[in-house]
């Protein structure tokens, strides 16, 4: 991933170089991921949260390879693009939320079924479907006690306070930082 300025590069929409301004980086690997209780659900929750890299996205400053130990799972003001940079000057972006159980900015009031229901189909407790960023796609395979473990491993954990920014449409400029992923085709 690469990352941008929070500050709006108005010169980048009259460039053909649409990761101009931007600066390579490298993501956290192998985030330490707190404890939990020692019910067996949570040992293997904690177990596939390591395995499907939760952390890399949703603990401050990881995607940006400077995690904030402090804020494991609670969340990251760094945004994820999800429009083309080629084709939007300012792309949209998602911010990944705060998993830990905080009644106000986390899953706190999140039912372990409504956490599963998220894992198993992307549906928010809202009704809402996230976007793919999330690879709700992948995790739909997960069998029902795996998706299970992982939201008692989340409901285990200390609340962490964290609220992060909320999403930017594209067109309009974050005022945070981005990483930029994604997979485009040669023409």
């Amino acid at each position: 991933p690469a990352v941008s300025s929070a500050a709006p590069d108005t010169s980048a929409a009259k460039t053909k170089n649409p990761l101009q301004g931007m600066t390579p980086v490298e993501a956290s690997k192998g985030l330490d991921l707190p404890q939990g209780n020692d019910e067996a659900a949570v040992i293997q929750g904690r177990y596939l949260v390591g395995l499907l890299g939760c952390a890399s996205c949703h603990t401050e400053g990881a995607l940006i390879g400077k995690p904030d130990p402090s804020k494991t799972l609670a969340g990251s003001s760094i945004g994820i693009a999800y429009s083309n940079p080629m084709v939007n000057n300012f792309p949209g972006a998602v911010y990944p939320p705060n998993l830990t159980p905080d009644d106000e900015t986390g899953l706190g009031e999140w039912s372990l079924d409504e956490v599963v229901t998220l894992l198993r189909s992307g549906k928010t407790r809202h009704g809402r479907q996230t976007m793919a960023i999330m690879p709700w796609t992948s995790y739909a395979q997960l069998n029902e006690s795996d998706a299970l473990a992982i939201a008692s491993y989340l409901k285990s954990l200390e609340p962490v306070k964290n609220k992060v920014p909320k999403q930017v449409l594209p067109g309009n400029p974050a005022k945070t930082p981005l990483v930029h992923v994604g997979l485009y085709r040669s023409r």
